[in-house]
């Protein structure tokens, strides 16, 4: 059955997710070009990263055919992310599945206009740098600790299961 409120909800929060990763690439795309890092703090800075992998830069050195391949398996990933939302009973699961879609939905724009993705955040310590992301990262990553939270929770109310 399909809940249409909580498919409202996560498409809305999915196409706000897309439309602020894009705005904000585009604005750290022009303010750091010519590519230069702009130090912000000790421990993070802005500075343009095109990732041509997933996650991390794996698989980045698989040639220019990988981003069509990461970007059909993303748009397969949101299309059965889109129909577990129209399932959805629960809000804070479609919020999870909205961050998730959005996040996801924001690198294929990349990939697809750009061969890559477009990351500019860089946290660090002591010599120690996390890899670069961006909003779509941060939205994916958000969006999957509401889906773990959303089990954690449903499944408490469900009780212990039984054999």
């Amino acid at each position: 059955m399909i809940r249409r409120g909580n498919l409202a909800l996560g498409l809305a929060l999915a196409v706000l997710v897309v439309a602020l990763d894009q705005a904000s690439k585009a604005w750290m795309m022009a303010l750091l070009d010519p590519p230069r890092m702009v130090p912000l703090t000790g421990f993070f800075d802005l500075i343009p990263v095109w990732n041509r992998g997933v996650s991390f830069g794996i698989l980045a050195s698989h040639g220019g055919s990988t981003a069509w391949l990461l970007s059909g398996l993303a748009v397969a990933v949101a299309i059965g992310l889109i129909i577990w939302l129209g399932r959805a009973e629960r809000q804070l699961l479609a919020l999870g599945l909205g961050f998730v879609i959005g996040g996801a939905l924001g690198n294929v724009i990349d990939r697809s206009r750009f061969g890559a993705v477009f990351d500019f955040l860089d946290f660090h310590a002591a010599g120690w740098h996390f890899p670069a992301f961006n909003l779509a990262d941060s939205a994916i990553t958000l969006g999957v600790g509401l889906l773990l939270l959303d089990g954690l929770v449903s499944g408490r109310a469900a009780g212990p299961a039984r054999s």
